[in-house]
């Protein structure tokens, strides 16, 4: 999760082809600051939005990354990018090395895959490399939200407060409650028995059903069992909304959904704006720091109701919309490794052992419990290792010179995009991970059961050796709720439930490629389980 336009996403994008005769417009951009991560795209942008421009770069100056235009006039490599980031970027890697600029729609994106070198750029000021202007254009393109003098820089620092510490410990026992509300009493209200659903619709919505609770506040008191229902038809109103313009981000981004699409995704917006109106959010109780000190800020700027709910909307999928993937493919990992789950399993049994209440009367999972499970700490970084792929780029304000960690040194020009994509290295990088396709539970954990942080690539101890959360001054402010939330999901849901896949051989999904830059990827289709209350 994150705050504002940094918010839990890593805020990404590489734009391609549109519906009508534009063919991808260029790559994007990114905010790592939060486990979500925001990826788009535009069918017209700005000139300097995806890199300098094709007539002031046909050829490579002397100190200049290798340059590939590709075959095709113009459009350069953009429906190779498009069609497969991370297959492209893996093949240029292997032709040019870790750092080399492409061509792509027009324009020209420089990309580094040297992790001991990204330091050099997202610690980097913003006088040389910057994205707040890409923020901007995309909170416009994508959620339809124009703020009056924005600036990422000062929600940053305003909403950062509420992120952290006590606020953070508030944020993390909420959850928990409302985990309990949409999780337990869901299960409770469909009866005993099996039942049968998908595997990342099962995470999906009780993660953001239980974050829009947390965040945005429950129903007034008295808080009855019937107010308790209420909350989560409410909260299931919202997800399902939410879903729907969750699957067509991609297409939205890529300015190709058709007359039909554009219609739903119309209809959706107007929908979700409607649920998380500031007027209707009024009334709730129990609304998070967070959602107060955005409004307030919202407020300060002058921005107008509607406005404000279509702020709130971007925040939901900013702050809730990486945490539901996320826990699928850890729980989808662990039901396909049968050890890992013993070990996990095995961990929370001794969490419960030194308990002071039994499970059914735990109100909350305490910060000293939850900072005490080494095993599921290394499944969820070997999780997040596996499958999140964020795009972190940034906007060459002057020509810059950009030192290598080996020592050499390229010159970047003003108007350049660079481009960092740790799914390929450090996170895919067989000679920082033996056997990096492969899940290995243990991966972050040394001999003794403590977290292993040294990993080295030509000899050297790597400092980002995964990034999920993005990097530098756009790290993700509310990854630590996210970490809090999505432990605690797994908690309850093995401590709770059965779950079983309904197919046990059943392979792992591939990753629907349209999402790549977005954040956590999400599979190419569900997984079907089934599960049932623990008697």
């Amino acid at each position: 999760m994150h705050t504002a336009l940094p918010v839990c996403s890593s805020l990404y994008w590489q734009a391609l082809v549109d519906s009508s005769q534009q063919l991808v417009k260029g790559i994007f951009l990114t905010q790592g600051s939060n486990l979500r991560l925001l990826h788009w795209q535009a069918d017209s942008l700005p000139p300097g939005h995806l890199g300098s421009p094709a007539s002031t770069l046909s050829t490579r100056r002397p100190g200049e990354p290798p340059l590939d235009l590709g075959s095709i006039p113009w459009l350069g490599h953009a429906l190779e990018f498009g069609k497969d980031a991370a297959g492209f970027l893996t093949r240029m890697k292997e032709k040019h090395g870790d750092i080399f600029t492409v061509l792509v729609g027009g324009r020209h994106v420089t990309v580094l895959l040297d992790p001991h070198s990204y330091d050099a750029v997202v610690w980097e000021p913003r006088s040389k490399l910057d994205f707040h202007a890409y923020a901007v254009f995309l909170m416009e393109r994508i959620f339809d939200v124009q703020l009056p003098h924005y600036n990422p820089g000062d929600e940053k620092s305003k909403m950062k407060p509420t992120l952290l510490h006590k606020e953070l410990q508030a944020l993390t026992d909420a959850m928990y409650t409302n985990l309990r509300t949409v999780l337990l009493g869901d299960a409770v209200e469909a009866g005993s028995g099996w039942h049968e659903m998908g595997l990342l619709e099962f995470s999906y919505s009780f993660l953001l059903r239980a974050g829009y609770l947390t965040q945005y506040g429950v129903e007034a008191p008295p808080h009855t069992q019937e107010s308790q229902a209420q909350d989560r038809v409410h909260s299931a109103e919202v997800f399902h909304a939410f879903r729907q313009l969750d699957l067509q981000l991609p297409k939205l981004a890529r300015g190709s959904l058709s007359a039909g699409d554009k219609d739903q995704v119309g209809n959706v917006k107007g929908r979700l704006w409607k649920l998380l109106a500031p007027a209707r959010l009024a009334s709730r109780a129990h609304r998070s720091k967070w959602l107060e000190s955005y409004l307030l800020y919202l407020e300060e700027m002058g921005v107008p109701e509607g406005m404000q709910a279509r702020a709130l909307v971007l925040q939901l999928w900013a702050t809730q919309g990486n945490m539901g993937p996320a826990a699928f493919w850890l729980l989808l990992f662990l039901l396909k490794n049968p050890e890992a789950l013993a070990a996990v399993r095995g961990e929370f049994e001794t969490v419960l052992l030194g308990a002071e209440q039994p499970i059914s009367q735990m109100t909350t999972l305490p910060q000293k419990v939850l900072d005490s499970m080494p095993v599921l700490d290394s499944v969820l970084s070997e999780s997040l290792r596996l499958t999140a792929a964020p795009f972190i780029t940034r906007e060459v304000v002057a020509d810059l010179a950009l030192p290598m960690a080996d020592g050499r040194e390229f010159s970047l020009r003003r108007g350049d995009r660079l481009l960092l994509f740790p799914f390929l290295s450090p996170q895919k990088d067989p000679e920082i991970y033996t056997d990096p396709e492969v899940f290995k539970y243990n991966r972050f954990l040394n001999p003794d059961g403590s977290e292993k942080k040294d990993f080295y690539k030509d000899g050297k101890r790597l400092k980002n050796y995964s990034l999920p959360w993005g990097a530098g001054h756009n790290q993700c402010l509310g990854r630590g709720y996210a970490i809090n939330s999505i432990k605690q999901f797994v908690f309850l849901v093995l401590t709770h439930f059965d779950l079983e896949l309904i197919t046990p051989d059943v392979d792992i999904p591939e990753f629907d490629l349209s999402r790549y830059g977005f954040g956590l990827m999400q599979p190419e289709h569900d997984v079907p389980i089934r599960y049932r209350v623990r008697p």
